[in-house]
């Protein structure tokens, strides 16, 4: 409602540009607009977000509120259309084939920055905990196989790393959005409405939000043209599935307390089990999944929607505004809650992490430029079988002096090179 209500209000102030529009009702008009964008008067929409018309009920019914609530500013009865019209003077050269888009690209545009603090508020979570266990070994796994040394910090420095590439996308994704067709009118040929009004319209857009709003390119093309939503969807399905992969990680390490990897412990938030006490679930990421799932879900809905378009209209913008809004409130409500619930609470346990990365029988990979693939793989095969260390084996078998086998095997040192170097040039 708040972006129809700056959609109309920078209609009338373009219509009375033009000299179209009596400036005392565009007066009154541009007070109702502002009351509406304040808030005020959302009981006065009953329509459905989900409604046929490719939004006509909508745009009537902003039409009729802003009227009536004008014609109550200006001391007249309400219905006293005779004064001001719902049609000929709030809906003054605009139709809703241009404005409800218009509309709903503001809507998502302004979404993008809640959006974007949740997300940065989390990467910066994210980033502090992996800075305090920079130095803190583990085992990386691979297919769920052991695999070489890395450190926590590595391991959660890549999931704040995914959230930045998240806001880049956004970002880049605002331009998109800021293309508004006004003045396109019924089909983009702009019938009904001054040709002036075009830049005008969008010039009071930009003016009213400080987005860096400008016409379509092409005017008949942008009615059918879905690619901000679609990229608008896809931007949110991205960071669902960088969440989602977060959330699993964190989720997986924390299995036990006997039987899993242990390698930390997220905060426990309820009790587990009706049946067995103590049982503690990590209900957290958990639920970040399920948002996660639905906002996947949402991206199918905006797909199919998008592809619906026939002739000079897309008749399907309300369910895919629904959508694309429910699913950015669904991440920025995960994001805060995972942030909040789940990651300030983490412990990292650093003894099992140094353990599991000393017994991996993949450290033979660093054996291998020494002696070759073969008998690196002889020893791992031996290391697994016996339940040794790649150390005591390689001690064993080969004629690799004790302090370089030391050096070579050291977790600590084999956990840094490339990204160390990585992070030194960000």
């Amino acid at each position: 409602m708040h972006s129809y209500a700056v959609v109309k209000h920078a209609c009338a102030l373009a219509n009375q540009r033009l000299g179209l529009l009596d400036p005392v009702k565009a007066d009154y008009i541009v007070q109702a607009c502002e009351r509406i964008e304040q808030g005020e008067f959302l009981d006065q929409f009953p329509v459905d977000v989900l409604q046929g018309g490719a939004g006509t009920s909508m745009n009537m019914n902003m039409n009729e509120v802003i009227a009536n609530v004008a014609l109550a500013l200006a001391g007249h009865p309400l219905g006293d259309y005779a004064y001001i019209h719902p049609n000929d003077d709030v809906n003054m050269s605009q139709s809703t084939n241009d404005t409800f888009p218009a509309a709903s690209k503001l809507a998502i545009a302004n979404g993008l920055t809640p959006l974007r603090r949740s997300c940065e508020d989390l990467r910066r979570a994210l980033h502090a905990l992996a800075d305090k266990h920079r130095d803190d070994v583990k085992l990386g796994r691979t297919q769920l196989q052991d695999a070489v040394p890395m450190t926590y910090g590595q391991e959660l420095h890549a999931f704040a790393t995914f959230l930045k590439l998240d806001m880049q996308a956004m970002d880049t994704l605002l331009p998109q959005l800021c293309s508004l067709n006004l003045g396109a009118t019924a089909i983009g040929t702009g019938i009904c409405a001054d040709p002036r009004f075009r830049d005008l319209a969008q010039q009071e857009v930009a003016s009213l939000t400080g987005l860096p709003v400008r016409p379509a390119h092409d005017p008949i093309a942008s009615m059918t043209d879905m690619s901000a939503y679609i990229a608008a969807s896809a931007t949110l399905k991205n960071l669902a599935v960088h969440l989602k992969k977060a959330a699993d990680d964190l989720r997986l390490l924390n299995s036990g307390p006997r039987a899993g990897f242990e390698d930390l412990r997220l905060p426990a938030r309820q009790a587990g089990s009706s049946i067995m006490p103590a049982k503690v679930n990590p209900v957290i990421p958990e639920c970040v999944d399920q948002c996660c799932f639905m906002v996947f879900g949402m991206d199918v809905t905006v797909n199919w929607a998008c592809a619906e378009g026939q002739l000079q209209l897309n008749a399907f913008d309300p369910v895919i505004i629904h959508e694309i809004l429910t699913g950015m409130t669904l991440l920025i409500n995960a994001m805060d809650m995972f942030r909040t619930k789940c990651i300030a609470g983490i412990e990292i346990n650093a003894a099992v992490g140094k353990l599991y990365a000393e017994q991996s029988p993949s450290l033979a990979a660093v054996l291998n430029q020494r002696i070759g693939y073969e008998q690196a793989s002889a020893i791992a095969l031996q290391a697994e079988q016996t339940n040794q260390t790649i150390r005591q084996v390689a001690g064993e078998r080969t004629d690799i002096p004790a302090s370089e086998l030391d050096s070579m095997l050291d977790v600590v040192k084999l956990s840094r090179t490339l990204h160390q170097t990585c992070r030194e040039q960000q």
